[in-house]
């Protein structure tokens, strides 16, 4: 796993071998990132990282200077691994929360202008992310909410949806803040 741009870019991550993850891959992850360089300015973006894994996706935010990163992971070995990266990384304005998703999202007030979602695949109700982040109110006006899932998901019947992309065996669908 490797940061593909930013003030970190090419740097390699090796997560130890009792993380459990599925990082999102490399070439989803740099395409991912191509499509958001054309629509958001990272400097001025608060980032919420959902379902953080490896902390990967958490990175890649952080490396191209997002002003804020946080990054909420349950699993307490994944939690440690992200918080110790983004430390020795020498990231600032980066927030390792452990928590469950579900519960942070009822409890969170703040609003954000990118929230990625990468759930496990087989997370059965994974997608009441969506309802949570869209009912309350997390994102800033014309804000972006990305959920990452496999192919056998469709939520373009969704509100606020706007369009998928898809990499491979890896899908995103966007939800935009109208």
């Amino acid at each position: 796993m490797r940061i593909v741009s930013g003030t970190h870019r090419g740097r390699t991550i090796v997560p130890p071998r009792n993380l459990k993850a599925r990082p999102t891959t490399d070439f989803a992850k740099e395409n991912l990132f191509n499509v958001l360089g054309n629509l958001v300015d990272f400097e001025s973006c608060d980032v919420l990282d959902l379902f953080s894994g490896t902390g990967s996706i958490s990175y890649e935010f952080a490396s191209r200077g997002a002003r804020s990163v946080t990054s909420v992971e349950i699993n307490p070995v994944h939690y440690n691994f992200i918080r110790q990266t983004a430390q020795h990384l020498g990231f600032e304005h980066f927030y390792a929360v452990k928590a469950n998703v579900f519960l942070y999202l009822k409890s969170c007030t703040k609003q954000f202008d990118i929230i990625f979602s990468d759930a496990p695949y087989d997370l059965e109700g994974s997608e009441e992310v969506i309802r949570l982040v869209l009912e309350r109110d997390l994102l800033r006006p014309e804000g972006l909410l990305i959920f990452e899932h496999s192919k056998k998901m469709d939520f373009s019947s969704y509100p606020d949806f706007w369009q998928q992309r898809s990499y491979g065996s890896v899908q995103f669908s966007f939800f935009k803040k109208s």
